[in-house]
């Protein structure tokens, strides 16, 4: 039997405006809130897929591995590392973890695999059991950025993963040894190079982590990108592809950043316009 549960990391609050990139404040402003340093809610959330006796954990938000100054940069609300808390709430500590699915390596989906900040202490890793599974190409250019994004990778961490000696690299097409043929992942160049979408089959449909390509509802418009992204015309083509797909096979998103919704089917209106339908917060051990 497989179920999932939706686990709510550190939060963050950033700039609305690079959140959706060249679309005006008063489209974007209907959907979500700003605060008065025009600054919107953002969740950092991973996903817990329990089965055959193990624990799968897709990403581990931004954790709390930032200093105070970066911290407060970078919009970090909570102090302690929430994403360690969620886990303890359904009754698992990090150690408990078999599996870690990463979508990309950007500190926000990846920092909490770091030990809490501690003043002159150097972060650990932690997930000691677990396997990381990593898209190839993404890993490699996690390991040689290139200058547009240098600054969302924490070069600890990739020395920190390398030594673990418990990467598992999955090639474009491929299948992961680890995890087996019951898990499916489509490979996006919109947001970074090699992000990774991990896809498993429920009894009504697929489930698709969809990562930065879509990171919350909102983004299901298809013309809405973000500053982030690195190839906007690319992301919004395979953005398209992806929400086809949902709507044919009754699939459901589960969104990383959106700071209301948590999973939702995808459905598309008369006018082509795609939406969420049997929208949810978060949800627990969820097996249809």
């Amino acid at each position: 039997m497989r179920t999932f549960t939706t686990l709510e990391g550190n939060s963050q609050r950033l700039d609305g405006g690079a959140m959706f990139g060249n679309a005006p404040k008063a489209l974007w402003s209907r959907w979500v809130e700003t605060d008065e340093q025009n600054r919107i809610k953002l969740s950092c959330r991973a996903l817990l897929v329990q089965e055959d006796d193990r624990n799968i954990l897709i990403e581990t938000g931004i954790g709390a591995f930032f200093s105070p100054q970066l911290k407060e940069r970078y919009g970090v609300v909570e102090h302690s590392h929430v994403l360690l808390d969620s886990l303890a709430a359904v009754g698992l500590t990090h150690e408990d973890i078999d599996v870690v699915v990463l979508t990309h390596l950007h500190f926000d989906h990846a920092g909490g695999l770091l030990s809490a900040w501690q003043d002159g202490e150097e972060p650990q890793l932690l997930f000691p059991n677990a396997t990381f599974v990593i898209g190839e190409r993404h890993w490699a250019r996690a390991r040689r950025p290139h200058p547009r994004d240098q600054a969302s990778f924490i070069p600890q961490l990739i020395e920190l993963l390398t030594a673990s000696g418990r990467v598992e690299l999955i090639r474009d097409g491929q299948r992961s040894t680890t995890l087996g043929k019951d898990w499916r992942f489509r490979f996006s160049d919109g947001h970074t190079p090699g992000l990774m979408l991990p896809e498993f089959d429920m009894p009504d449909g697929p489930v698709v982590f969809p990562g930065d390509l879509i990171p919350g509802s909102p983004w299901l418009h298809l013309p809405i990108t973000m500053g982030y992204d690195r190839f906007p015309e690319t992301l919004i083509e395979e953005k398209e592809a992806l929400l086809n797909d949902m709507v044919a096979s009754n699939g459901r998103l589960v969104f990383t950043h959106d700071a209301q919704i948590a999973v939702a089917h995808v459905e598309r209106d008369e006018k082509g316009r795609f939406g969420a339908r049997q929208a949810q917060g978060n949800v627990q051990r969820m097996a249809v």
